[in-house]
């Protein structure tokens, strides 16, 4: 059943036909299998890994995308996470994670400019009780993101082979 998840977070469109014949499930197996994630949760959405870079838009419309790691001091009985909870309901926030290390929480922010993050780390993240610091990485190109590779692939050079 691991395999029709993996496949899934591969290529969201596969249909459920293609997945039965790739994992050699029925398709009624299947289809109630994905069914039980999406009701449990465990499929949480369905999404498209976009190269904004790729897109012909108004280069005004870039946005900036920094890594943000964070030290908290933690609290009895609840650790970080009442604060990793805070910050993940803020709308810039992407992701937040638990992170060992010499900062406890990696947090990816995307922001219209590099003010706009400068902005949100010293009046949003470093207000909260308990940030003791905090440490911003800012992205500057994007080779590889949720598998998939953003860079072009090379040339084949190999001559063609017809029988």
């Amino acid at each position: 059943m691991r395999q029709i998840l993996e496949l899934l977070e591969r290529d969201a469109q596969l249909s459920h036909d293609t997945i039965a014949t790739m994992t050699g499930l029925p398709v009624a197996e299947v289809s109630e299998a994905i069914a039980t994630w999406e009701a449990s949760g465990a499929i949480r959405r369905y999404k498209a890994v976009v190269d904004w870079d790729a897109v012909d838009e108004d280069p005004t419309s870039e946005t900036v995308t920094a890594f943000i790691d964070v030290s908290l001091a933690p609290a009895r009985g609840v650790g970080f996470d009442d604060v990793a909870a805070r910050i993940a309901r803020f709308d810039e926030v992407r992701s937040v994670y638990l992170v060992s290390g010499t900062h406890d929480l990696r947090c990816t922010v995307i922001a219209r400019t590099i003010r706009a993050v400068s902005d949100f780390v010293s009046q949003k993240l470093s207000t909260i009780d308990r940030v003791q610091s905090t440490a911003t990485h800012f992205v500057l190109k994007t080779y590889k993101r949720d598998g998939d590779a953003f860079t072009a692939q090379e040339a084949d050079h190999r001559l063609p082979v017809t029988p």
